[in-house]
């Protein structure tokens, strides 16, 4: 005769309270103690503080090491970090490297908005369409093969040196990232997908709009920050050939000048502007890759 076990209440909640907590806190559903969400925020500090530890790394050689360790005559070509640091806030105090953060955020934004809007669309038919793409391939490499700052001249000459010129050669500069990785987005959606669409009924329009896009957007915003980086640099070289205004302008009358804090801390803002527009389009491609996160925690 076989008897059943039964593990009193006294029990139960003993070995409950000894179990070790899951990564919310603990398995009982109750919230996690003070002890713990301290441990966990110091976690969190310890990796952001990693993270970061080679820039300030850096930020350190660069305010000690003109100091400490190069010779005088290298201190004037390489001034430390708060003498660039006085150098921006004065720029700031007078306006002027608003000014110039103004032209070249105008100029960016504008070509690189034409490029991206020209190079998906166009990167979609040609993905979709094959004698399309058989027909704009040759010259679409001829193109992608030929440096940007090569033509520069070409459009300077055709377009003056205006705002014309640099806008042009920001969006032949961001263009064909994105168009490249639109079409390699499209080319390696799940072909088990398109079929699934089609035998629901979905037209090309809806099949575009509900399965290949969304399943081409993470290799499309891949070109998109390729496209914005190259578009930034593009434009900073422009500006220095021949421009009036704007960040490259600044860096190179600077340095003619022999302004060098000054032109470090063009340089400095460059670098900041660059790394603003990629934490900018990740956020962007989060947010448009949210059902891929959805779906993904649903399994």
């Amino acid at each position: 005769m076989s008897a059943v076990l039964t593990r009193p209440p006294e029990a139960a909640a003993a070995v409950e309270r000894s179990l070790p907590d899951g990564p919310s806190g603990p398995i009982n559903g109750q919230r996690p103690t003070p002890g713990a969400r301290l441990g966990d925020a110091a976690r969190l500090a310890g990796r952001a503080g990693w993270k970061s530890l080679a820039v300030l790394l850096f930020l350190a050689l660069w305010e000690f090491g003109p100091t400490y360790l190069a010779s005088p005559s290298t201190r004037v070509f390489l001034p430390p970090l708060h003498d660039v640091i006085e150098a921006g806030g004065k720029l700031l105090e007078t306006g002027q490297l608003q000014n110039h953060l103004q032209a070249s955020l105008t100029r960016s934004v504008s070509g690189f908005s034409i490029a991206v809007v020209s190079a998906v669309a166009l990167g979609l038919l040609i993905a979709w369409y094959g004698w399309l793409s058989s027909f704009l391939n040759p010259l679409l490499e001829l193109f992608r093969n030929t440096a940007t700052l090569a033509l520069l001249p070409v459009f300077t000459l055709l377009l003056g040196i205006g705002e014309e010129s640099k806008i042009t050669i920001v969006a032949y500069a961001a263009f064909f990232p994105v168009l490249l990785n639109t079409i390699a987005g499209v080319r390696t959606v799940d072909p088990l997908l398109i079929r699934a669409a089609r035998s629901l009924g979905l037209n090309s329009f809806r099949l575009f709009q509900k399965v290949i896009l969304p399943s081409a957007v993470p290799t499309i915003f891949t070109g998109i920050r390729m496209a914005g980086t190259s578009s930034i640099l593009v434009l900073i070289a422009a500006e220095m050939v021949g421009a009036k205004a704007g960040l490259g302008y600044l860096i190179v009358n600077s340095q003619m000048s022999f302004l060098i804090p000054d032109m470090y801390a063009g340089i400095l803002t460059v670098s900041i502007l660059g790394l603003a527009v990629n934490i900018l389009l990740v956020a962007l491609e989060r947010h448009f890759s949210r059902w891929r996160t959805a779906v993904g925690s649903g399994n």
